[in-house]
């Protein structure tokens, strides 16, 4: 499967997100700003640019049900904006850091979101409408250093982080007063908030990018050690799986199904992981691959490339006569891809179409007529 829509918005994308409708799409160039653009009449347009933040947001997420959008900044702070008429107005959120704002998501339900932070801590936001604000109680003590990614489980009460300290952990978030005690579930969900719920030490490096199924019962995340973790049974006892790779390391992950997941990150193409029939998952295919993967004996190549991109080389003009012609990448991304962002409406259990944005300043439009297209 090849790229479906190429848009070269800007030089360098920091993070993006699109509206309920898919009609617009807001991203950040790489500084304080969030710019929103719409497609007219197969053109996009840019009809909005979102002033506020001091300093580069690392982080956007748009609802699916309210339209409302979330930002999170290097300068401590997070805003979310409501749309009034034509303008988009912002709404102040306390979150008490002392660090940056390092990632951002709604919950399920969009009751809540979370922040994540090089403060070592969680922000869980929910609103107060007699303030008119965002206030937020904090998952402390927990992160020895800071928290890089998080992921709502269906269920609206667990989250899931990744962090430098190579852990992934799950918490509880159940807010007394926003939240309502679920019936006939995990145990999990009675858990006071900030209780932590399982800490998995897979990686010996830092973490990327994790995931929920969408069923809930899987959860993925990367290391950058070039492998990506997938663990069932999250809980007490749960059983885990790590799948090495040899390319470079990943930075987001994206579950399509239950049983197929994306990763993008250095290597500038999307690489499909599924899981067979008996549950054991493995790399499958590059997404934008029109050639068959290496052979063994090309790894010398292989590694030559890697240090080239980790060290700045150029990526296609490396002067090599033993080069793989095999690894020849698509081309739809010319950099690290730092983002994928599901386009699925509320209900959707299955991602057919999804998007990707890097440091090369473009987003990238990707769709799958049917899920086992990207095994072929």
């Amino acid at each position: 499967m090849a790229a479906v829509a190429i848009h070269q918005f800007a030089q360098c994308i920091t993070c993006h997100a699109w509206s309920p409708d898919h009609s617009m799409v807001a991203f950040c160039p790489n500084n304080n700003e969030v710019h929103i653009y719409k497609l007219v009449r197969e053109k996009w347009e840019k009809l909005h640019v979102l002033y506020k933040h001091d300093q580069i947001v690392s982080a956007i997420d748009w609802s699916l049900r309210s339209n409302k959008i979330v930002t999170a900044s290097h300068d401590r702070n997070s805003y979310v904006w409501n749309q009034e008429g034509s303008e988009w107005v912002p709404t102040l959120v306390i979150l008490r850091l002392n660090r940056a704002a390092l990632c951002v998501q709604w919950s399920p339900k969009e009751n809540k979101f979370a922040v994540g932070s090089g403060a070592k801590t969680v922000c869980i936001c929910y609103y107060e409408e007699e303030n008119n604000w965002w206030v937020s109680k904090l998952i402390r003590k927990k992160h020895n250093s800071s928290v890089t990614s998080v992921a709502w489980h269906p269920n609206n009460i667990l989250i899931a982080t990744t962090s430098t300290d190579g852990k992934c952990r799950v918490f509880s978030t159940f807010i007394k007063g926003v939240d309502a005690r679920a019936t006939g579930i995990s145990s999990s969900n009675d858990a006071k908030f900030g209780e932590q719920i399982v800490q998995l030490d897979l990686s010996s490096t830092w973490t990327f990018g994790v995931k929920w199924s969408p069923s809930g019962n899987t959860l993925a995340y990367a290391g950058h050690n070039s492998m990506i973790y997938f663990v069932d049974d999250v809980g007490p006892s749960p059983s885990a799986q790590s799948v090495a790779f040899r390319d470079l390391p990943l930075r987001d992950v994206l579950f399509v199904s239950d049983r197929m997941a994306i990763g993008v990150g250095f290597d500038c193409n999307p690489m499909v992981f599924a899981a067979d029939e008996r549950g054991i998952w493995s790399f499958v295919r590059f997404l934008d691959e029109r050639k068959i993967a290496p052979s063994s004996s090309k790894y010398s190549s292989q590694f030559s490339e890697a240090f080239g991109k980790l060290y700045g080389q150029p990526k296609h003009g490396m002067n090599n006569d033993t080069h793989d012609s095999s690894r020849h990448r698509g081309g739809a991304h010319e950099n690290c891809i730092t983002c994928i962002v599901p386009m699925i409406t509320a209900g959707d259990t299955v991602a057919k179409r999804f998007s990707t944005s890097g440091l090369d300043g473009k987003i990238v439009t990707w769709e799958l007529d049917n899920v086992t297209d990207a095994l072929r």
